[in-house]
């Protein structure tokens, strides 16, 4: 038993991914190539893709939505968890970067499940609430600029059904949270979304200390 959560030094986190992370070629080749980025750090890690894959697949999810597709790994896991008829609409401002990820979503054989929209990500919601898709989503990941989580919040809560999960990334933001020092724009609205979204009563919550701190939510 553990009062607190047990902390991952080098050699522990090691050790952790020895034990616990089920990789393939097509996923470390993905991250590889990511890895060789500028922007490397806006993907996610490989165990929290492998965390979303079995929760989506445990929550038997058929549709899903993605804000923040970067090079296109979360999507790859996300679509790998869904059912065999599922499909995930995954957005990013424009194809630059998923365009990595398309070649890998195909050799993986799910490239058929994902659905890419281009355009900022509050529009590309207000589009799917003007489709007539709210409540139709079993699950949805947010992991776009940080300046619009609460617009994407509160969208996601229109889009998503009762029982269905959002799951917003980053929400422990490199440790800056708790920094004194740290007050840029990206920080606070972190900082904001957390403190607001602790007493929502429209849905259960939990912050997973996965990867930069991944926050569910299941809407009642």
């Amino acid at each position: 038993m553990s009062r607190s959560t047990t902390q991952l030094d080098d050699r522990l986190y090691e050790y952790f991914l020895k034990v616990s992370l089920r990789d393939d070629d097509i996923h470390r080749r993905l991250r590889e190539e990511t890895g060789r980025l500028e922007n490397a750090q806006m993907q996610i890690s490989p165990e929290q893709g492998q965390f979303m894959t079995l929760l989506v697949g445990a929550m038997n999810a058929k549709l899903a939505l993605e804000l923040g597709t970067f090079t296109g790994y979360s999507a790859l896991c996300i679509a790998e968890g869904l059912t065999e008829d599922g499909r995930l609409i995954a957005c990013d401002i424009d194809e630059e970067w998923p365009s990595f990820g398309k070649r890998y979503w195909v050799e993986a054989g799910i490239d058929d499940k994902v659905e890419f929209r281009a355009g900022p990500a509050a529009e590309t919601m207000a589009h799917l609430i003007t489709e007539g898709m709210e409540g139709d989503f079993d699950f949805i990941f947010i992991d776009a600029d940080k300046g619009g989580l609460e617009e994407y919040y509160e969208k996601a809560l229109r889009l998503v059904r009762p029982g269905g999960v959002i799951a917003v990334d980053n929400t422990l933001w490199h440790g800056k949270v708790v920094d004194p020092k740290a007050h840029d724009e990206d920080t606070e609205s972190i900082r904001d979304f957390n403190a607001t979204v602790v007493d929502d009563q429209r849905v259960t919550m939990s912050l997973v200390p996965i990867g930069d701190g991944l926050t569910l939510f299941r809407k009642k």
